[in-house]
């Protein structure tokens, strides 16, 4: 991974706040040309700095996914046991995030689901069988108070 300069991180935290913004005006907001601005960004891509783009959807519609956060605990703390987690972990498009922790638990997750029995069928058919797990706390979200601090767009 390259190191970042302050344009970079300057780029980063703009596309942070607004993916959607236009090459142009970001390369003013940064001070570059739109060209240097732009292959700047594909470098960040190709090294994966910038690892994709995603769009944050409203929460309150009927049709939303419940979130919910996932604390795992394992038997462990071996490099090889965070390596097997971390591999397997991967593998699972159900699982959204993943954190390595300090504090309580090791991991914290986050999946998506539509209801309580597709969250139970994750919970059993995957959550359980992750390697060296020796607990898991799981917790439903009521509602998402914040997905961004981008210019008051959520």
């Amino acid at each position: 991974m390259p190191a970042l300069d302050t344009t970079d991180r300057n780029i980063l935290r703009l596309l942070r706040l607004d993916a959607r913004m236009s090459n142009a005006k970001l390369a003013a907001e940064v001070g570059l040309s739109p060209s240097a601005c732009l292959r700047r960004i594909k470098i960040m891509e190709k090294t994966g700095v910038i690892r994709g783009y995603t769009a944050l959807l409203d929460t309150s519609n009927a049709d939303a996914m419940i979130a919910v956060i996932i604390n795992i605990t394992l038997e462990r703390q071996t490099e090889d046991y965070l390596d097997r987690f971390e591999a397997a972990v991967r593998r699972h498009p159900e699982i959204r995030e993943c954190f390595l922790m300090t504090g309580g638990s090791d991991y914290l997750l986050r999946v998506e689901v539509a209801n309580a029995g597709e969250f139970e069928r994750i919970h059993k058919e995957i959550l359980s069988a992750l390697p060296g797990v020796l607990r898991i706390h799981s917790s439903f979200s009521i509602r998402n108070v914040l997905a961004t601090r981008g210019r008051g767009k959520r």
